[in-house]
């Protein structure tokens, strides 16, 4: 579904992506990992043209991306759940909700995402600034899910929150591979990113330095130790 190879990109001056590769297949769930600043939200950016300037290839579905604006690399069928979350403070979880364009038949619908998320469904009149942090999570995510988009990109949906909430969010992400959705996730919470993926790529300064399966995980612990510090 995504296929990436060389690709470069920079915030103003500053150089982020030094030639990355990497591949997802259709269904599949595939994390980024890596420590602090080793480019898994800066690739994530550059797939959605939000970086300033990128180089390389992206394709999605056959399709080139990297020469297109971001919008239009939207309504190609890639949705982005960044780890701001972006709610909207003043309007309602539905509301929130309802925000997003539809791009493509097959999106969700709002009481299929209440169906995901319950909490949601019981602080459907809240305002998004009286949510907690589980629950804003939850929102962003769903927010998206309506768009119809395929590939959906998701950065940190496990950071700051509860044990109990992020195995809530665990068990969202095999419920999306299930209906068919395929995912990338940066995480540095790699025991969640066990749990949810059948692959994972290691990033360090900017480019790919590792690639292990999740059935090959045992054999590569103390190579993800090095990397990762876990």
């Amino acid at each position: 579904m995504l296929e990436i190879k060389g690709l470069e990109a920079w915030y103003g001056e500053s150089h982020v992506l030094h030639g990355v590769d990497l591949h997802i297949n259709d269904g599949e769930v595939v994390t980024l990992l890596g420590r602090n600043g080793a480019g898994k939200t800066s690739t994530l950016r550059a797939i959605m043209g939000l970086v300033g300037r990128r180089s390389g290839s992206i394709r999605f579905n056959g399709q080139e991306l990297v020469a297109r604006r971001s919008d239009l690399i939207a309504r190609a069928g890639i949705a982005y759940c960044p780890e701001e979350r972006g709610i909207f403070a003043s309007l309602d979880v539905t509301e929130n909700l309802m925000l997003p364009p539809q791009i493509a038949p097959g999106g969700m619908s709002v009481d299929e995402i209440y169906t995901l998320f319950p909490n949601l469904k019981e602080r459907a009149r809240s305002p998004g600034n009286k949510l907690s942090g589980g629950e804003q999570q939850m929102l962003a995510i769903g927010r998206i899910l309506r768009t119809g988009a395929k590939l959906l990109l998701l950065d940190e949906p496990s950071e700051g929150l509860a044990p109990v909430i992020v195995q809530q969010i665990g068990i969202t992400v095999r419920e999306l591979k299930k209906r068919g959705f395929t995912v990338l996730l940066v995480e540095q919470n790699f025991r969640f990113a066990q749990t949810v993926a059948d692959r994972h790529y290691v990033m360090d300064h900017g480019v790919v330095v590792d690639h292990v399966a999740n059935h090959e995980l045992a054999g590569a612990m103390d190579r993800l130790h090095n990397y990762l510090g876990v």
